[in-house]
């Protein structure tokens, strides 16, 4: 889009938030980069030059605006919609995937070499690798000293810097102020919120392009918590999380404009991946304007729409755990595929040191559940066993920088995995936001209920208009029906959770959704 000179000014002229995340505006003549949205005078065009990224205006020496922060913008959508190599590379960029495995490891994870890959950054987004990287940890660095009173070295090496004068000088070169006037001028109305107590933990403030609809993603996350991974106080969704370098707590609250993220890590390294994936979680990245009016254009859909604008597609934090739980919630209720979930988590799930209210584990890695024998019918039993397989031994991908169509093939190959659990893989592991399982019948009674075809052959050619948003649309089939995973807050007196040591006998049946 930063190519298109003319519709890029006019979203600049009209301050229009919706385009924040999608280019930004550096201007010539001070030399600042800023957000579309920033309410500072608007530049002449002939000081202008629109850029790709925040990375590509600090590789061409502009430093960001401290009106508009342009730091904390939401995510350019393109990411999550695209399923090719740069998308990919993004994603696992966003996870901290190269200050961990660095160009080389980051390169291999994607099967390109590191030539390759750079040219291939550098012409789609204006930055490589190491600038990208590099745009990163100077915003992990500035919610540091924003929001918590580490010291300046602990905040250097927990942002991904080599070395203290490193980051001294990436905040310099980015904020045009030191850390030590960053932490002076913070104030608590920021974007990225204030210090949340004990060492470790942080409160921030995650924002999303307007409108939001939380029902479909909150109500979801809760109708399907897993007792002892995740819970829900009030309004608010807490989970443990499997980060890098040991596990965390996330709690999650929708406010007016963005979301409440209480974050709880053992590594404050995490903190990059950890937001990434909560902004994944709740699909914060999303253009809610462009798949609403794709979608409104459908007149049995439009009702919906205007009722709830904005609706997110649920995903997940960890694509091997939500393969694992669509394997156990194959033809069975949500509350039965609850109770299989809670009890491979008591059995196989680690524990956490310092538990907190109702979190006590984190959900089984993929490798401890090797040899599990879980209470499943034989047939799931075999196909759970034949997915962690292929989830050990790296045949079946399903992290931030997966190839969408090879894990795919991979999973559609697995004996006993059929095209439901693909289509609710695709969609909240992989994040392909044309997902569409038609075979779901919680989808196919909320179609019948909008007046659409509930037959999945007939339901699958109406979808054709849908795309590329069919899985946004499968929102909207599931909110037409009464399942609680249409609602939130849960409405009070709503059944508690069964406990992961004391697995409830619901018997299956085969009501909508699954995991």
């Amino acid at each position: 889009m930063h190519e298109d000179f003319d519709r890029c000014y006019l979203a600049v002229r009209s301050q229009d938030p919706r385009f924040d995340g999608w280019f930004v505006t550096a201007v010539t003549s001070t030399g600042i980069y800023c957000r579309p949205s920033c309410p500072a005078r608007v530049p002449h065009r002939r000081n202008v030059r629109f850029l790709p990224t925040a990375a590509a205006a600090q590789r061409a020496g502009f430093r960001a605006c401290k009106r508009c922060r342009p730091d904390a913008t939401p995510g350019s959508p393109e990411w999550d919609g695209r399923a090719d190599v740069v998308a990919r590379a993004m994603r696992l960029i966003a996870d901290g995937v190269l200050d961990r495995a660095g160009v080389p490891g980051l390169a291999a994870a994607l099967g390109y070499s590191v030539r390759q890959l750079e040219r291939v950054l550098v012409a789609e987004v204006g930055a490589g690798p190491v600038a990208l990287a590099r745009a990163q940890r100077a915003q992990t660095a500035r919610v540091l000293v924003e929001t918590t009173d580490l010291p300046m070295a602990d905040i250097a090496f927990a942002s991904g810097f080599a070395s203290i004068r490193q980051y001294n000088d990436t905040v310099r070169a980015v904020f045009a102020v030191t850390p030590s006037a960053l932490r002076r001028s913070a104030s608590g109305g920021g974007a990225l919120g204030r210090v949340a107590g004990a060492s470790g933990a942080l409160a921030l403030r995650l924002p999303f392009r307007l409108p939001l609809s939380p029902d479909s993603v909150f109500g979801h996350l809760a109708a399907t918590a897993v007792p002892g991974v995740e819970e829900v106080v009030g309004d608010t969704y807490r989970r443990t999380l499997r980060l890098p370098h040991g596990p965390g707590i996330v709690g999650l609250t929708p406010r007016p404009g963005h979301i409440d993220c209480r974050l709880e890590l053992t590594d404050l390294a995490d903190l990059p991946a950890a937001i990434a994936r909560c902004r994944r979680l709740l699909d914060l990245d999303a253009d809610p304007e462009a798949v609403d009016e794709a979608l409104a254009a459908d007149r049995r859909l439009a009702p919906s729409v205007a009722d709830a604008p904005g609706r997110r597609v649920p995903r997940t934090v960890d694509g091997d755990e939500f393969a694992v739980r669509a394997v156990l919630g194959q033809q069975v209720s949500t509350a039965a595929a609850r109770t299989a979930a809670a009890g491979l988590v008591a059995a196989h799930g680690e524990r956490l040191e310092a538990p907190s209210g109702a979190l006590t584990h984190l959900f089984p890695a993929a490798g401890a559940l090797t040899g599990a024998r879980p209470a499943l019918p034989a047939s799931r039993a075999r196909t759970l066993a034949l997915v962690v397989d292929a989830l050990v031994d790296g045949r079946l991908d399903l992290g931030p920088g997966s190839d969408r169509d090879r894990a795919r093939r991979t999973l559609a190959d697995v004996a006993g995995v059929g095209p439901w659990t693909v289509e609710m893989v695709a969609m909240r592991a992989l994040g392909d936001p044309d997902a569409l399982p038609v075979g779901d019948l919680g989808v196919r009674r909320g179609a019948g209920r909008l007046g659409l075809p509930d037959r999945p052959a007939d339901l699958t050619g109406h979808a054709e208009r849908w795309r590329p948003w069919r899985a946004y649309a499968i929102q909207h089939l599931w909110a037409a029906t009464d399942h609680p995973v249409t609602r939130w807050p849960p409405p009070p007196g709503a059944p508690a959770a069964p406990h992961p040591t004391r697995p409830s006998r619901t018997r299956p049946t085969k009501e909508h959704p699954r995991p």
